[in-house]
């Protein structure tokens, strides 16, 4: 008989599917079987607006004209028990007559919380918790992010020679990592919800922050820390139709006031978020992109920015493909030093490390971050 690994592992299979999909919401598979190990239908979550794991399932059961009462849901996370854009979908389970779900974990979501299975078992649904937790936890690290602690999940993202210089002295930076890399960097852009940058960058690259080398339903919204308000209003990051966010800092004169109307004439969406200094807040910044429903932010910016987040405690992973050539002086990953001691470090843990293309791809974490 198939087992239950078997059946969650699938699920969490199908979840994967919606990594570049479901944004802001979590990405969930579900496969619905018989006792015997006979799969009936399965799905993955869609699109916001559109369809849960569950309903998916359910609607392939019933295309393919298979009863499911009494048969087992396998989910990788709790049934959602509340009225958003589509219904909950513990109820379409057991309005369905579902005999038994085995979910991976709880929902952190306050509105969910657990109630999702107590309605399931209050209706007479068997209900199992627990297996592929970790791994469904994991594939929703920014969700989980943004529920608990209302910040998105934070992956800072480099590219350096393996001495780690990401630009000369004179700012050439591209290309230091090959295709491969840069291929598989967009692929972590397209699962989050928003890529950041800073001033620096936009006015030294220009870049357009989209994803161009991977296939993907949707695009990740921009997201520019610019304290003055000097992103030129022809920048290449205005994108039609994605959602840009700048975050400035407490200037109000004239001049100011002019650039930002210049902004917002170009659909941005200018917040003002002064520190002491008259600098964006970045702690006020991500507790207000977590406002708006952003869940991974990943961070391609210059090793001043990159510095003050890491300075700040502000960083949740590092993202970093080293070339294997050696650069010699130029700029860093991060203004964090002068050190004088070696304890005042940044800790990291490695999480991975992979070849991609003649590149090497390493993925490190800061200790703790991930605990929820």
């Amino acid at each position: 008989m198939t087992t239950t690994a078997h059946f969650i592992s699938q699920a969490l299979g199908l979840a994967a599917q919606a990594l570049f999909l479901s944004n802001p919401n979590p990405r969930v598979g579900c496969v619905i079987a018989t006792p015997d190990g006979r799969v009936l239908g399965q799905g993955f979550t869609q699109q916001a607006g559109g369809p849960h794991a569950e309903v998916m399932a359910l609607r392939d059961a019933q295309a393919a004209g298979h009863d499911v009462r009494g048969a087992t849901a396998y989910v990788t996370l709790e049934p959602c028990a509340h009225q958003g854009r589509t219904g909950p979908c513990c109820d379409a389970l057991i309005a369905a007559g579902i005999g038994r779900v085995v979910g991976s974990i709880a929902d952190p979501n306050p509105l969910v919380g657990g109630q999702g299975f107590a309605r399931l078992r209050a209706a007479g649904v068997a209900v199992e918790v627990g297996p592929g937790a970790d791994q469904a936890r994991e594939l929703n690290i920014g969700f989980f992010s943004r529920m608990v602690r209302g910040t998105p999940w934070v992956r800072l993202k480099v590219a350096a020679s393996l001495d780690g210089t990401t630009a000369l002295a004179n700012g050439a930076s591209q290309w230091i990592t090959s295709a491969s890399a840069r291929a598989d960097g967009h692929a972590w852009r397209a699962r989050a919800c928003a890529v950041l940058t800073g001033f620096g960058t936009v006015r030294s690259d220009n870049p357009r922050l989209d994803v161009r080398e991977v296939a993907t339903p949707r695009q990740p919204q921009v997201v520019v820390i610019d304290s003055r308000l000097q992103t030129p209003p022809d920048a290449a990051l205005f994108i039609a139709g994605r959602a840009c966010t700048i975050y400035a800092g407490g200037t109000l004169d004239a001049e100011f006031a002019a650039r930002k109307a210049a902004l917002q004439a170009r659909g941005a969406a200018v917040v003002q978020l002064p520190n002491p200094q008259g600098k964006v807040d970045l702690h006020a910044m991500l507790i207000d992109l977590g406002r708006r429903g952003i869940n991974e932010l990943h961070v391609e910016a210059g090793h001043q920015l990159n510095g003050s987040l890491l300075r700040e405690g502000l960083v949740d992973e590092l993202l970093v493909y080293l070339a294997p050539k050696l650069l010699g002086p130029g700029l860093g990953m991060a203004n964090i030093g002068p050190l004088s001691e070696l304890a005042q470090a940044q800790a990291l843990e490695f999480t991975s490390a992979e070849r991609v293309g003649p590149d090497l791809r390493v993925l490190a974490r800061v200790p703790g971050r991930g605990d929820f």
